[in-house]
């Protein structure tokens, strides 16, 4: 496939996982009184875009369709925050994968990398959302009560994100991701070829 090809193809599915997060977020979601945000589903269609898209592109998915079901739903105010705490989220997670894979980290090792990167690109999110609030509030205090929200919301998110890449790890999707599914599920070795190839029938 030609380079320019690849490139339409990245901002396609791009576009395609931005989507699916908006979707996720907006539809499915559960009001939180006390910060006057919500938790949802969205979270595990982030950490699925950046094994899909790579920490780049993935990025940019969970940025922009998280920003726009808080537009979208009547949480404008928390838009931009949303958009840099998802974006950071998502980041961080691609990034942590691709040193996990420079470190050839192999089986239960990698699993446990893989784990680790999510949790990691999941406090990152929370200490956002956290900091942001309390500039909005102006209190350290009244935030907190979001927290635990907010973690169990990219825990849920890391759960069913797992499931769906077990799931998908043997299908013709897994052939377009950035990060090869059987490397993320089993920690075997890195395909030789390169992401985003045709989809084969």
């Amino acid at each position: 496939m030609r380079k320019a090809d690849k490139r339409i193809n990245k901002l396609v599915i791009t576009a395609l996982m931005s989507s699916l997060i908006m979707l996720m977020t907006f539809i499915i979601r559960i009001p939180v009184p006390a910060t006057q945000g919500y938790i949802h589903l969205g979270d595990c269609m982030i950490f699925l875009a950046v094994l899909v898209l790579g920490w780049r592109y993935g990025a940019l998915a969970a940025a922009i369709g998280s920003a726009l079901a808080d537009l979208m739903g009547g949480y404008a105010i928390y838009a931009p925050v949303t958009f840099l705490a998802k974006g950071l989220m998502a980041a961080s997670v691609g990034l942590f994968i691709e040193w996990a894979m420079k470190k050839e980290f192999k089986g239960a090792g990698f699993a446990a990398m893989e784990a680790v990167g999510m949790v990691i690109g999941g406090v990152l999110m929370v200490a956002g959302y956290y900091f942001a609030e309390s500039l909005m509030y102006g209190s350290f205090i009244v935030p907190l009560a979001g927290v635990p929200m907010n973690i169990l919301q990219f825990t849920v998110g890391i759960a069913i994100a797992v499931a769906i890449a077990h799931a998908l790890e043997k299908t013709p999707v897994a052939k377009v991701c950035e990060y090869n599914l059987r490397l993320v599920c089993a920690g075997r070795s890195r395909s030789k070829d390169r992401p985003l190839r045709e989809l084969q029938s």
